[in-house]
C-alpha cells in the first residue's frame, strides 16, 4: 500500500509541476483558442450549406413555376411557342450512395 501511495503522491507532484509552468498554460490556452475558432468555422459552415440548401430549394420550387409562366405569357403575347418547362431533377446527396 505504500508504494501506491507513493507513485500517487509523485504522479500529483508531476502534474502540479506542469500546471506551475508557464509555457504549458499558453499551449493550453492557444489550443484552446484555436478549437473554439475551428467550431465556430465548422458551424458557420454547416449552417450556410444549409441556407444555401434551402434557397435553392426555394428557387426551385416556388419562383421559377412564376418564371416560366411569365415567360409563356410574354411568348403568347409575341405569338412565339413557348418551350416546354424543364423538369426539376432532384439529388439527393443525403441519400444512400450505391
Amino acid at each position: 500500500m505504500m508504494q501506491l501511495s507513493t507513485y500517487v503522491n509523485s504522479f500529483l507532484a508531476t502534474i502540479m509541476r506542469i500546471f506551475e509552468d508557464p509555457y504549458w498554460w499558453t499551449v493550453a490556452l492557444s489550443s484552446l483558442v484555436q478549437l473554439m475558432i475551428f467550431i465556430r468555422w465548422i458551424y458557420r459552415r454547416i449552417r450556410n450549406d444549409e441556407m444555401m440548401r434551402a434557397f435553392v430549394e426555394d428557387m426551385a420550387k416556388i419562383h421559377l413555376p412564376h418564371t416560366y409562366a411569365l415567360l409563356e405569357k410574354i411568348c403568347d403575347a409575341q405569338g412565339i411557342d413557348p418551350p416546354n418547362r424543364p423538369r426539376i431533377n432532384w439529388i439527393d446527396l443525403a441519400g444512400p450512395h450505391y
